[in-house]
This record gives C-alpha cells, structure tokens and sequence, in this order.
C-alpha cells in the first residue's frame, strides 16, 4: 500500500504547478496533477510521450523543486543490472590485496584485508537512490529503448525499493525514493511496471503554453518571433517528418533566428537559414526545402 508522503511548502497540485513555473518549467494541470500524486503517494511517475516534449525536464524540474540532487540512468539496449546499480572496483581491488601480500596494505580486523569496503563500490544511479533517498531524484529516461531482461529487473526494484549484493547483503531504501521513468513509446512497456507507477502521457503544448515556454527560456526573442517560431513548428509537426522538432528545438530556433537577425538578416531569411536548428534529419530538410518558404509565410515570419 502506498504511504502518504509530505512535501514540504506544497499541499496540492496547483501549489506544485507554480512551483515548477519557478523552476521554469510551465507544466499544465494534468502534469501537475500526476506528478503531485506520485510524490504524495510515494509512487514513481511514468510519463510517456513524444521525443521533446518535456519529459526529461519534469524530472529536473521536479528535482529542483525538492532542492534535491537528479540521479540520471540513461537506458539503451543491452542496459543491465552493473550500469544500473553497481560495480566492484576491480583495479583497486587487486592493488589491495597486491599490497596486502607485500605488507604494505592496511589489514582488516582478522588480519586480511576486506576488498568489498565501500572504498571498493562503485556506485551507479539506482544504488546512489537507494543509499540518499532524501537527498536524490532517480531519473530513468528512456525506459523503453532498454530490453524485457531490464524492465523486469526494474520491476523488482520498484516493488520494494531494495537490491541485494551478494558481498554486502541487502540494501534497502528506509523512505521510498522520488522515482521519475520516461518512454518515448518506442515499444509497449509491461504492464506489471505501468501498474506500480503514477502514469501520465505528454502531448505537444498548446500554441499559446508554447509560446509562453519559448519566451522564458529563449533569450532576447520578440513575442512575434516566438508566435512565428509556434505557427511554423506546429506545421512541421503534421508533416510526414522523420524527427519532428520538440519544444527544445522550438526555443534554440526563435533564439537562432533572432541572433542572425540582430546580425542583418531580415526576419524570413532568418528563420530559413536557421532551419538546420529545428530540422536534425539530412531527408527532412530535403523533404521541407520546397516548403519552407509557404510555412514562413503563413507563420507569418
């Protein structure tokens, strides 16, 4: 059963939405919401979504909320449990005891010296979460491009929040950890993991919640950059892309254009030539050059 947990200065959601607006990040309600209820509940938030839309900076928003430390666990394919959790030593370890046989190492308390001290461990992110749960946020980002060997280890770790070592024994978690995991929905995720999580899907943001993103990170852009930089990225968007641009692609565009527009260039010129900053596909921009000048125009760049 879930123990209620609380957060300190924050007693509902909407509390929390402004809060993450100070950690600059504009989540909506529904974002909010989730997040707030995985956090009370002490249960890890799953949010799933397109690549750039946010996912990963709740995560660091959430962190910087709870003025904790963000544990970052990088899946891919072929991830295990050594990357993951732990990993010995194995240079230092053999130095050691090179150095015990020579008479030169500190012995241990039977007269042999320990090669599994913590001096020896090597800490990974799950392991670092389960040791600090008060001090760390877990981020597992990208859960979905790790394979089902993976995800069923996660499974274990997200039902009791514990690990065992073989040399060291268990250890557990004495609070349960702020656990974020990301999925681009790049194949479907288990079931038994969904059901241990708080789960929400992020969609696009809305023109308007776009643009106002836009005008808190990017530095300098006017508002009619920013409503040009929405208005053409929302098209580019419905096109049969093969990498359609994220909101973080969105904010370094208005940003690129306006920097070549304070250099001289007029404002379609801008935006054109800065298109290999919103665009990271070679077939894209070929696809798009035909185009780019109708969407400008209509974005009214």
């Amino acid at each position: 059963m879930a123990v209620r947990r609380t957060i300190v200065g924050i007693s509902n959601p909407h509390e929390l939405e402004e809060a993450l607006r100070a950690a600059y990040y504009l989540a909506d309600e529904k974002v909010a919401t989730a997040a707030y209820l995985a956090l009370a509940l002490g249960k890890p938030l799953l949010l799933e979504g397109a690549p750039g839309v946010g996912k990963t900076e709740a995560a660091k928003a959430i962190a910087g909320v709870l003025g904790r430390t963000l544990l970052r666990l990088q899946c891919y394919e072929g991830i295990d449990a050594a990357a993951a959790l732990y990993e010995w030593n194995f240079p230092r370890q053999m130095l050691a005891l090179r150095q015990e046989s020579q008479g030169t190492g500190a012995p241990g308390q039977d007269g042999h010296i320990d090669i599994y001290r913590d001096e020896f461990l090597i800490e990974r992110p799950m392991l670092a979460c389960l040791r600090r749960p008060e001090e760390t946020v877990l981020l597992i980002d990208e859960i979905d491009r790790s394979d089902h060997e993976f995800e069923a280890f996660l499974l274990e770790f997200l039902s009791d929040f514990q690990i065992s070592i073989p040399e060291r024994g268990t250890i557990r978690a004495y609070e349960r950890p702020v656990v974020v995991l990301t999925s681009n929905r790049t194949r479907e995720l288990h079931e038994a993991l969904r059901r241990r999580c708080v789960y929400h899907w992020i969609d696009y943001p809305t023109p308007e919640r776009e643009m106002r993103i836009i005008m808190m990170r990017a530095s300098g852009v006017s508002e009619r950059a920013a409503r040009a930089v929405v208005s053409a990225v929302g098209r580019l968007r419905r096109e049969p892309l093969a990498k359609h641009p994220g909101i973080a692609e969105a904010v370094e565009w208005a940003e690129a254009a306006t920097l070549l527009n304070e250099q001289g260039a007029r404002w379609p010129e801008a935006f054109r030539r800065s298109l290999g900053v919103v665009l990271k596909d070679e077939d894209d921009l070929i696809y798009i050059a035909p185009k780019i000048d109708a969407i400008l125009v209509e974005a009214g760049a």
